[in-house]
């Protein structure tokens, strides 16, 4: 019943065609420098009619959901994100039953997705404006600053198709990755002033050397800084831990291999999904507030100070744990748990699964040396493994998250943490498609057959 009312909607959604042949390297690359060139102009555009007075209540946040306070967009990825978590606990709940490995479903299950991203960016534009998260600057700009904000959802949802479909990777990730990028270039580097101290350099590194020449060295403006080295070298060396399965090709005498399994199995997504979850607390918080029924906790000055709110707000300095030890252990024990649940919800939607790993596999004509080709036999070793994984992984990604808040890094603990993980799988995506156009032959082998 629910396709058949949804299926004639989506006929009239607007979509970017998808390729109809296998995209060379160097279109994909065009089109990702493309859009990531389209998205800093638009975070560059600010919202007409937005008081000089308003504060950002979801800055800890920012980096993670790629917006841009004051521009058209401020509210970035989190209606995409929020309409992935929404169809996630769905499906994995068989409220929807779809099966993602047939066509499809896979197309219904995007284009809801897409449906609820637009539904959820026109609430959300209502919801930031009606609640004083963006305050304009006279009551004649209110449906002026909600238009500017649906646009600007609008336009960031078709960039992420754009991407998915004709770049790298995918829109969400890349706007992750460019505005916590920038974001830790100008916070180490940028060389300026600001009004607060004028002559002294606001980036980190520029502002140390100055008060070491002025004979008034402060080693503490440094700690942002190796924070983020310290994130990456362990992100890194996360990424490259991984469990592999030795493999022999049925169709070639002698021919082994080793499928790898990723100790971070689910990659980030169960951090940007957490992520999204807690801002959507803070702004529910805000809403009911503003509607007298403070159920989630009270807001002023843009932040949150009491209720399920205040012990959900991100804390970002190792003094959070001297001052509010609770809320600090709170939030980190509900944080860690939300990226084991959608760590195994992303498994299983995403068609990385034992059973769907074990059925590609086999496909493949591949088996498991000293055993006869067998799904049944891929699919009892992947199950001793991929659940293991999964939940390790999650928790683990959330545990470093959570720990690289603490330290306070530049561009946010979360955010250097999904940067380093984005742009090393758009990496080896990268070397992959290169390899690829170099050999041809392995397109068929890596199940790439465009």
């Amino acid at each position: 019943m629910l396709k058949e009312a949804l299926l004639p909607i989506f006929s009239f959604l607007p979509q970017v065609r998808s390729p109809t042949y296998r995209v060379p390297f160097k279109e994909k690359l065009k089109w990702t420098g493309i859009i990531l060139i389209l998205y800093f102009i638009l975070c560059q555009i600010p919202l007409f009619g937005l008081s000089t007075t308003a504060v950002d209540q979801f800055s800890q946040l920012r980096a993670v959901m790629a917006g841009q306070f004051g521009s058209i967009m401020t509210m970035g990825i989190g209606p995409i994100v929020t309409a992935s978590i929404i169809l996630q606990l769905l499906v994995g709940g068989k409220i929807l039953n779809l099966d993602l490995s047939q066509h499809e479903d896979k197309a219904f299950f995007q284009g809801t997705q897409k449906l609820l991203a637009i539904i959820f960016t026109i609430g959300e534009a209502l919801v930031y404006v009606f609640t004083g998260a963006l305050s304009p600057a006279s009551s004649e700009f209110v449906w002026v600053m909600v238009l500017q904000l649906v646009v600007g959802g609008i336009l960031i949802i078709f960039l992420d198709e754009v991407v998915s479909k004709w770049g790298f990777g995918s829109g969400v990730g890349l706007f992750i990755a460019a505005g916590v990028s920038s974001q830790i270039v100008i916070g180490s580097l940028n060389p300026l002033a600001t009004s607060v101290s004028p002559g002294v350099p606001s980036g980190a590194i520029p502002q140390f050397i100055y008060l070491l020449t002025t004979s008034q060295p402060d080693f503490s403006i440094l700690i942002p800084v190796l924070a983020v080295v310290v994130v990456f070298l362990v992100t890194v060396y996360a990424q490259s831990m991984r469990v592999e399965i030795p493999l022999s090709f049925g169709g070639v005498k002698g021919a082994r291999g080793k499928y790898p399994l990723k100790f971070i199995y689910a990659s980030n997504m169960p951090v940007i999904l957490a992520s999204a979850l807690l801002l959507n607390v803070q702004l529910f918080a805000a809403l009911f507030q503003k509607l007298g029924f403070p159920i989630l906790g009270t807001i002023s000055n843009g932040q949150a100070i009491s209720g399920l709110a205040y012990y959900l707000t991100t804390p970002t300095s190792l003094s959070d744990l001297l001052t509010n030890p609770l809320g600090v252990a709170f939030y980190g024990v509900v944080f860690i748990a939300l990226c084991v649940l959608f760590a195994w919800l992303w498994v299983e939607i995403s068609g990385i699964g034992p059973k769907q790993v074990a059925k590609q596999l086999h496909g493949m004509g591949m088996q498991i040396p000293g055993f006869r080709s067998s799904r049944t036999q891929f699919e009892r070793l992947l199950k001793k493994y991929i659940p293991a994984i999964t939940i390790l992984g999650g928790a683990f990604v959330g545990v470093l998250a959570f720990g690289a808040d603490l330290t306070g890094a530049l561009g946010g603990g979360t955010g250097v943490l999904l940067t380093v993980g984005i742009v090393y799988q758009l990496y080896e995506e990268i070397a992959q498609e290169q390899l690829m156009d170099m050999h041809p032959m392995l397109r068929n082998f890596l199940g790439d057959s465009k």
